[in-house]
């Protein structure tokens, strides 16, 4: 929470299979972009995309570009959000 977010995605609302699209997607292009910092939210909600979205970024083609990724502090969503720090681009 220390680092200026780049990027913030909003994944609470959309079904399973667009958030695991746009996640990627984000991914790719905030990397490509040379973003360092994304903020992921996911909503507090049932969890269903709170425990999918973790697991998703440690699928192969996300992995290779981030560095970690680690729960928000409040002002950024809490539980409902994630801080992903991505590589730099070389």
């Amino acid at each position: 929470g220390q680092l200026a977010i780049d990027y913030r995605l909003d994944l609470h609302g959309m079904t399973r299979e667009e958030a695991y699209e746009q996640l990627g997607t984000s991914i790719a292009t905030s990397w490509e972009a040379g973003r360092r910092v994304i903020l992921v939210i996911t909503g507090k909600g049932q969890g269903i995309l709170r425990d999918a979205v973790p697991r998703w970024l440690n699928e192969g083609s996300n992995r290779r570009r981030i560095i970690a990724f680690c729960v928000a502090q409040p002002k950024h969503g809490g539980g409902g959000a994630l801080y992903v720090l991505l590589k730099r681009r070389r």
